[in-house]
């Protein structure tokens, strides 16, 4: 198949096929006319980038999945090298789920903390004052911003 159509196929444009090829990720076979021309296993590829990029991997992190399926195994993720990349993208999400766990919990500290020191809400000083001990109701009408 051509470039547009195996773009076509997997997604993407014939520009992102030529800078897989520039970074070495596709290969391109020649036909007659010196058009390119790609294959299924090359489709299968593309298809495994894009479920890689997906997940957050960066381009050049797919590269040991693409060698594995150019390597002739059914899938990309059965080789040494991609079960190395598999273990650091781990990492690197527990590195960041563990930062985010922190911020959360700063803003929880924070929020439990302010709320303990929030003032109360104003009273109208248009109600009269409570005669059996209920609180007056808030002021219905915007109050002034306060001056600091």
């Amino acid at each position: 198949m051509r470039i547009g159509e195996l773009a076509a196929r997997a997604g993407t444009t014939p520009r992102a096929l030529r800078y897989y090829e520039s970074r070495g990720l596709l290969t391109a076979r020649r036909d007659a006319h010196g058009y390119r021309t790609y294959g299924e296993d090359d489709l299968r590829m593309l298809r495994q980038i894009h479920a890689l990029q997906a997940f957050g991997f960066g381009l050049e992190e797919t590269r040991p999945f693409v060698e594995c399926l150019r390597a002739g195994h059914p899938t990309g993720d059965t080789c040494p090298a991609s079960l190395d990349v598999y273990r650091s993208k781990l990492a690197e999400l527990d590195a960041c789920i563990a930062e985010l766990n922190a911020v959360r919990e700063t803003v929880r500290e924070r929020l439990l903390l302010a709320s303990a020191s929030a003032a109360p809400e104003p009273r109208c000083e248009l109600v009269p004052p409570p005669t059996d001990r209920q609180e007056p109701e808030p002021c219905s009408r915007p109050h002034p911003p306060s001056v600091r």
